[in-house]
């Protein structure tokens, strides 16, 4: 088998990291952990799992992951988030993947969970994601806020990654104010104007495309759940961005 790094970004992240870690561990001898200089025992764990531990301070996700593309010791990289696992079938096409072509990427189907419970909604499945890639001809793009891996060509390959993105809704909502703060700095310093109708026209956009478009309204209480969190998140990206017009580009005290 071709040797794979397997790399992770994070920040406060005691409660996935050796799970995460121990999941690469199935499929990479080498697993790096880039950290935001956690406040916990996320740093400490990982060691202590076998990982190598980089501290960076947060420049971003795209660029926190080019961080770990350049510490990896091998060219083939797998990528995950520290709340994320590789299911047995994943596993086994890891393994079985012929990683003879450096400009081919693969891609899983994701599933993401809200506690124990499945969410089955447009937009979060099938939910498909370039996250093994030879770092020589292939990478995340060097983004602010959200970032992909961009190939020249990708593979899908069976199996899931299972996300257990949040605890509950408290901690769904709690994430959707982090993630937009981000999302607001990563399109200020791509030069975005602020607008006063544009969180109006954005959320209004989302919910269309979630219920409508992406059949949300046929896909139960998840259909609809995701969409209303999706037109929140636009709706408070874009004020938020319009905040920080006003500040000058500071964050808020």
């Amino acid at each position: 088998m071709t040797a794979i790094t397997g790399t992770i970004i994070t920040y406060n992240e005691e409660d996935h990291i050796e799970a995460c870690i121990g999941s690469l561990r199935q499929v990479c001898d080498d697993v790096v952990v880039v950290d935001s200089l956690s406040t916990d025992r996320t740093c400490e764990l990982a060691r202590a799992a076998g990982a190598r531990v980089v501290l960076q301070k947060y420049l971003g996700e795209g660029r926190q992951r080019n961080v770990t593309e350049k510490e990896a010791a091998h060219d083939w990289i797998l990528a995950l988030d520290a709340d994320e696992r590789l299911d047995e079938e994943a596993v086994a096409a890891v393994r079985a993947a012929p990683l003879d072509d450096p400009q081919v990427g693969y891609v899983f189907n994701r599933k993401s969970f809200i506690g124990r419970h499945w969410l089955r909604g447009p937009g979060w499945y099938p939910d498909h994601i370039t996250r093994l890639y030879n770092r020589r001809h292939a990478g995340y793009e060097a983004k602010y806020g959200h970032a992909g891996v961009v190939a020249p060509r990708v593979v899908h390959l069976p199996g899931h990654i299972l996300h257990y993105t949040y605890d509950d809704l408290t901690d769904w909502v709690a994430k959707i104010n982090q993630v937009t703060s981000l999302d607001a700095r990563g399109m200020f310093e791509a030069g975005k104007p602020a607008s006063a109708w544009k969180p109006a026209l954005s959320a209004l956009s989302a919910l269309f495309r979630q219920l409508v478009l992406r059949g949300g309204l046929f896909r139960g209480i998840d259909g609809r759940t995701i969409a209303a969190t999706s037109a929140f998140r636009c709706y408070l990206k874009y004020l938020k961005l319009n905040e920080l017009h006003e500040r000058g580009g500071e964050p808020p005290a």
